[in-house]
């Protein structure tokens, strides 16, 4: 074991969820608000914490970013609310789970994750589709652990080599994710990036952002494989 620390997004990447995480979102943050009419932001790839900071500042409650832990509660309420759509409503992305089991029977590869999901909502969409026992959730970066994505990929390392003794690279950790924001995080915070065109954004904005390679989505196991372990 350790020739490579895998890390995936989540949202667009493994799964389509069908909107029901903005919907929960928007919910959430009207209960926390009190606005009867709030200004919902978007933008691919955000941890929620800052998905939290900036519907907060386009609504002038800037000064209330210290209530995330709050909004936290209210959010965990509204996806309880909503957990029997996220199996109704989601499904698989092309070639996900192969590409997950592949990685969890490879002895050289730890997988894991890193989203802008809270840890419970990731562990929370990836039941509803089946597919979490494949990731260890014990070793990734979330939305609720720092409001910067490229944190995240830090975070994960740390959480890997305080759990098994093994010390990753950026040479030997892989981001895989469908955003702009991921190849971001993924150069910024130390690691390689295989950047997916499943989710909002084309190749060209992927490869624009700095990603070099691009698949067109995980279908193809062979080549997710080689691109993973190159």
């Amino acid at each position: 074991m350790g020739e490579r620390l895998v890390l995936w997004d989540i949202d667009k990447t493994l799964v389509d969820m069908d909107g029901t995480g903005f919907e929960a979102f928007s919910a959430a943050f009207a209960t926390f608000s009190g606005l009867t009419d709030h200004i919902d932001t978007h933008g691919p790839g955000r941890t929620e914490w800052q998905w939290f900071n900036d519907t907060l500042e386009v609504n002038g409650l800037a000064d209330r970013s210290g209530e995330f832990a709050r909004f936290l509660e209210i959010l965990e309420d509204e996806f309880q609310r909503r957990a029997h759509e996220l199996p109704e409503r989601g499904r698989v992305l092309p070639g996900a789970e192969e590409a997950l089991r592949r990685c969890a029977e490879a002895p050289d590869v730890i997988s894991s994750v890193l989203t802008g999901n809270t840890r419970r909502n990731a562990q929370r969409k990836l039941a509803a589709l089946a597919l979490d026992h494949l990731v260890d959730f014990e070793l990734g970066g979330y939305g609720d652990d720092h409001w910067d994505r490229a944190e995240l990929v830090r975070i994960a390392r740390r959480r890997v080599r305080e759990a098994t003794g093994l010390e990753f690279t950026p040479a030997t950790t892989v981001l895989v994710g469908d955003a702009p924001n991921d190849v971001r995080a993924a150069l910024m915070g130390g690691a390689q990036i295989i950047a997916v065109a499943t989710g909002l954004s084309d190749a060209d904005a992927l490869r624009a952002a700095g990603a070099t390679t691009v698949l067109p989505d995980l279908s193809d196991t062979d080549t997710v494989m080689a691109a993973l372990l190159s």
